[in-house]
C-alpha cells in the first residue's frame, strides 16, 4: 500500500503495533544459510542443552530482520530508511516464540544540511508472547518536508 506521509505528518508519541510472527526452526536454518552463522547456539540442539538457555536460540539478526519486516506495511514515496541505531538483543528468542513489534515515534529533528528534509526517530521494541522485551533499536527515517515538496510542484 502506498501512502505519502511527510515529516510534518509524524506525531511524537504516536504508537503502532504489528501482528505476531512465530519463529520456526526453518527460519533459523534459512538464516544460518544466508549469513553463514552456523554457531552451535542456533544449530546444535544437543550442545544447547548444556547452556544456560537449555535450547537453541534464534540469531539476533534473524529476530531483528523479522521484527523490522513486520513494520514495513506502507510504501512512503517521500521517506527513506537512513539506518538503525542503539540495536540491543535484550533476551533470547527460541524456536516457537511469537514476536511482535511496537513502534513509537520518539523524536523529530531537522536535517543539518538539507532544509527540505527531516529525521523521524522511531523507537522499536520487540516482545515475545509472554510480553518480555527481547530487542530494542532506533530506526532513523529521512523524510521530505511538505512545504518544500509543494514548492517544487
Amino acid at each position: 500500500m502506498e501512502q505519502t506521509i511527510y515529516y510534518e505528518d509524524y506525531q511524537v508519541g504516536a504508537v503502532r503495533e504489528t501482528t505476531g510472527r512465530t519463529i520456526t526452526e526453518t527460519d533459523i536454518v534459512l538464516h544460518a544459510g544466508q549469513t553463514g552463522d552456523f554457531f552451535p547456539h542456533h544449530m546444535d540442539a544437543q550442545w544447547c542443552e548444556t547452556t544456560e538457555f537449555g535450547q537453541r536460540i534464534a540469531h539476533g539478526t534473524l529476530t531483528f530482520s523479522v521484527a523490522v519486516g513486520m513494520t514495513a506495511n506502507v510504501i512512503n514515496p517521500v521517506a527513506f530508511s537512513y539506518g538503525y541505531d542503539r540495536l540491543r538483543f535484550i533476551s533470547p528468542v527460541f524456536i516457537g516464540d511469537t514476536i511482535h513489534t511496537r513502534v513509537t515515534i520518539k523524536e523529530k529533528k531537522d536535517h543539518k544540511k538539507k532544509e527540505d528534509m527531516g529525521f523521524v526517530v522511531e523507537a522499536l521494541e520487540v516482545y515475545n508472547q509472554r510480553n518480555q522485551l527481547v530487542l530494542v533499536a532506533e530506526h532513523l527515517l529521512l523524510c521530505e518536508k511538505k512545504q518544500f515538496h509543494e514548492a517544487k510542484e
